[in-house]
């Protein structure tokens, strides 16, 4: 089977929401009915098994494809959606592979089959889950780092970022800069609360292929709308850090 063209990937697991829109008599503009996550998987002519990821909250979207039964990192791209009737309209605020494409809006239509979803009748997705249960699911920015004992604030309003993306189980995390439209790092995989505890499972990492499987285990809270995030790092650095919702 042919190898999705960047940004099919999203396109699909975007809209594999709407017949569960339209089952629960939700407009298929609204974008609340494509909250989730998303995944496909694939094995190509040279036996390579490759899975894509995507994460749909908050109006973002993002996605990472890695390659292998011991994940070798591939490519992430993402940033705002809308859709209209049906319509799909991605605007790129990052792009690990193409950075021309940042700032660029793609446009695409999509078949719904029963549960099965295509573009272009390519292969079809599954749907991972629909927000739920994750009490974190959404688009979030880092806005506090703690340092030398001194948690240091940032502008949440400036080009460089990073974000986390969460669906009910799954998430994404990716540092970029949407001015010079340069890609620094992703890494994702699923994740459970419970009990103040938030535990991450890596699933692809663009820095290291060695640290998926990890399990990262933080203390969490929500105070005043701000998750403050406290643990160890993927590299065993203590690690303190505050997020705000997009």
């Amino acid at each position: 089977m042919r190898d999705l063209r960047i940004g099919q990937a999203l396109i699909c697991a975007v809209v594999a929401a709407l017949p569960m829109a339209v089952a629960q008599g939700a407009s298929s503009s609204d974008p609340k009915a494509l909250v989730g996550a998303w995944e496909t998987k694939w094995t190509d002519h040279n036996g390579e098994a490759w899975t894509v990821m995507a994460i749909v909250a908050d109006g973002f979207w993002a996605e990472g494809r890695y390659r292998g039964d011991e994940p070798a990192f591939a490519m992430a791209a993402g940033g705002r959606y809308q859709v209209r009737d049906g319509t799909l309209v991605l605007t790129y605020e990052f792009h690990s592979r193409r950075s021309d494409k940042v700032g660029v809006k793609d446009v695409h239509r999509v078949r719904i089959d029963g549960d099965a979803l295509y573009l272009d009748d390519h292969r079809p997705w599954r749907r991972v889950d629909a927000g739920v249960p994750g009490v974190l699911s959404g688009a979030w920015l880092i806005s506090g780092r703690m340092r030398q004992g001194l948690m240091r604030r940032r502008s949440v309003d400036k080009s460089r970022k990073t974000m986390k993306i969460l669906s009910g189980t799954r998430f994404q995390w990716i540092a970029y800069d949407t001015a010079t439209k340069k890609f620094m790092a992703t890494g994702g995989g699923s994740y459970t609360t419970k009990a103040g505890r938030y535990t991450e499972t890596v699933r692809f990492f663009s820095r290291d292929d060695k640290r998926v499987g990890a399990v990262l285990p933080f203390d969490y809270a929500l105070v005043d709308g701000e998750w403050h995030h406290k643990g160890k790092s993927s590299r065993g650095q203590p690690l303190h850090e505050i997020w705000v919702r997009r």
